[in-house]
């Protein structure tokens, strides 16, 4: 099996370097018609430049096709101008990578609430803007694949970064969400979970594992969460070769009618045990499992 894009349309934001870089020219390579969309600012979202042009003029070197786009993931009216632009010029748009982020990491307590609300717009409302742009073009074709990148960092936390753990959080809510409502029309919904030597970690990760974790190792896991054969509602964490799937789980849990805070102290233990632990499907899966036990029948 071979993955092709060809006759497909692409947009990947954040595309002028990293990982949204080497996903366009991958795209493009693979036959993809690509929109490589990029702000072009600097790590912490400040400033502009013409990363995204330079992205084009790769990909046009290389024989494929490619336009710039400059819009700001944050503004949903860039959003719907960029997706406007790519109708225009090729008819359709089947499949959209985000990966646009920026960072400014901080301690909660030192944190600006600026610099708070900038990350989360950027991270989750720019997926959640990229993706409206997209989203009925995706309905009326009955077609589309869309990417969120979340992180470890809104899986497991990390220090000094709840601005971007928050964000990342809530994409993944938002990936699970769409998948439900994209499903009649063959729309997949998949998110990927990078680590990736970029801008981003230059200054995290140490020499070695920068190099170790380049953005070559994300782009084939990328590429499939996109293709015709994706899945959808996967959560696939990749880098440095590894490929692991991520899951959000439940426990089977206790039935304690009319349970006091004692209660639930007591059999913490057996409410904490992971032993029993199964994917949890759906936002309603809660709720008919403690019907289930309050039935007697699960």
């Amino acid at each position: 099996m071979t993955i092709s894009f060809a006759g497909q349309v692409a947009i990947v934001t954040g595309a002028g370097n990293g990982l949204g870089r080497a996903y366009a020219l991958e795209l493009a390579r693979r036959g993809a018609r690509v929109v490589v969309n990029d702000l072009g600012a600097a790590r912490d979202g400040s400033g502009e430049s013409e990363a995204a042009l330079a992205v084009v003029e790769e990909i046009r070197a290389a024989g494929g096709e490619a336009m710039a786009d400059g819009g700001d993931v944050s503004d949903d009216a860039q959003m719907a101008a960029m997706a406007a632009r790519a109708r225009e010029a090729w008819g359709g748009i089947h499949v959209l990578i985000n990966n646009a982020g920026i960072l400014r990491d901080r301690t909660f307590a030192k944190m600006d609430p600026a610099d708070f609300e900038l990350v989360v717009r950027v991270h989750l409302l720019g997926s959640a803007f990229a993706t409206k742009a997209v989203w009925d073009t995706m309905r009326a074709q009955n077609y589309g694949r869309v990417l969120m990148t979340s992180s470890s960092t809104g899986l497991g936390g990390n220090f000094g970064q709840a601005n971007y753990g928050a964000a990342k959080a809530g994409v993944l809510g938002l990936a699970r969400t769409l998948r439900l409502e994209g499903a009649k029309y063959d729309i997949r919904v998949n998110t990927i979970v990078p680590t990736a030597g970029t801008r981003m970690t230059a200054d995290i990760f140490p020499e070695e594992a920068y190099k170790a974790f380049e953005p070559a190792h994300v782009v084939p896991a990328a590429m499939f969460l996109v293709s015709p054969e994706a899945p959808t509602d996967a959560i696939l964490a990749a880098g440095g070769g590894v490929f692991q799937g991520g899951w959000i789980t439940m426990n089977e849990g206790l039935l304690l009618p009319e349970a006091t805070a004692e209660d639930i102290a007591r059999a913490w233990p057996r409410i904490a045990d992971r032993s029993g632990d199964h994917a949890f499907e759906t936002g309603m899966d809660q709720a008919h499992h403690a019907l289930r036990m309050l039935r007697g029948t699960g």
